[in-house]
């Protein structure tokens, strides 16, 4: 751990389309119930191409994107519950750039960066930064999906089968997605390329399908029956979204079905009358969503990590260069990557 000196590196995106720019910034002081993260290690997400391409969730430049840090608290502001982390503690942290419209202070890509107290896990040493850094935004969109749906923030027990469905699964939110549910004690069944299907057995998956399969939904719906599931509720989090809403409405049968869906809704979907669809997010009210964020990332995941519940996944590839290696994980991202997280050290 460093002390700021009062000015620090970052990867701004100076105008709409960027390209990122390395400059020196003034390192901010914590406000209130916030705590100041010297950053290690940043994973990259689409949302950080569509901030720094099409300016989406951004509101004027020049902006600091990224959700995803691990690294030290070094500095705390007032007001702090008596159980968040101190100055010195290793943690996981969600940099909400994607909240906060590109606020300088608040985006993951620069070396120190302002966080809720709300949004951090702290990170044991069986975790490196690089690990640690891969499981906040996968952790807010599952679980925000997931209890939208109404999947129980306690455990259930295996006997009782109930599944879920998660579509996309070699994804980062698909694969913790899986871990989640099953660790939640569902049955989880998920979609991916073949290649993948060993990987996300590993992961929890009880049986994964080929997406791509003509006879998917089929194959589905048969193993549901033969396994005796019941399956009313999926995740997607990549993927032609019209399969999987069929998918779950197929399983339902004459019962509600629920899909949570992860990216940008498709607008041309069309939601079968038995199923209710919805982008998901935190709720909108600030004392729902600040208990939310705190029960996922401050009890959940904190608990899990802790308790060695949790894989860092899916499979982590390291651009090296640091901050000025920016560029290049976006545009390998945006390119397509398969079962992979992109990852700089700092």
């Amino acid at each position: 751990m460093s002390t700021p000196s009062g000015k620090h590196l970052a990867a701004v995106v100076p105008q709409k389309g960027g390209p990122l720019t390395i400059v020196e910034r003034t390192t901010p002081a914590c406000g209130p119930k916030q705590l100041l993260i010297e950053v290690h290690a940043i994973a990259f997400n689409p949302v950080d191409c569509y901030q720094r391409d099409m300016g989406i969730f951004i509101e004027e430049y020049p902006a600091v994107i990224g959700s995803d840090v691990a690294g030290i608290i070094v500095e705390t502001g007032s007001g702090l519950s008596p159980s968040t982390p101190t100055t010195g503690t290793r943690v996981t942290a969600l940099a909400s750039s994607f909240y906060h419209k590109g606020s300088p202070d608040h985006g993951a890509l620069q070396k120190y960066v302002l966080v809720s107290e709300d949004t951090i896990a702290v990170l044991p040493g069986s975790f490196s930064f690089v690990e640690g850094c891969v499981f906040p935004m996968a952790a807010l969109t599952s679980w925000n999906g997931w209890l939208w749906a109404g999947i129980s923030r306690e455990p259930i027990s295996p006997s009782e089968k109930k599944g879920v469905l998660v579509w996309g699964a070699s994804s980062s939110m698909g694969a913790l997605a899986v871990q989640g549910a099953k660790n939640m004690g569902y049955t989880v069944y998920a979609t991916a390329s073949p290649q993948h299907h060993e990987y996300l057995k590993t992961l929890g998956a009880a049986r994964v399908f080929d997406y791509k399969a003509e006879n998917v939904t089929s194959k589905i719906l048969d193993a549901a029956k033969e396994d005796g599931i019941t399956m009313r509720v999926a995740y997607h989090a990549t993927g032609a979204q019209q399969v999987s809403a069929d998918t779950i409405s197929k399983l339902a049968a004459g019962d509600q079905g629920k899909l949570a869906i992860a990216p940008i809704v498709d607008q041309s979907l069309n939601v079968p009358e038995n199923v209710e669809s919805a982008f998901v997010s935190a709720p909108d009210d600030p004392e729902g969503r600040v208990e939310r964020l705190h029960w996922i990332f401050g009890t959940w995941l904190q608990e899990s990590l802790a308790a060695k519940r949790l894989v860092a996944s899916p499979k982590i590839k390291i651009i090296e260069g640091g901050l000025e290696s920016a560029n290049k994980a976006l545009d390998e991202l945006m390119a397509g990557v398969s079962c992979t997280k992109l990852v700089i050290e700092i």
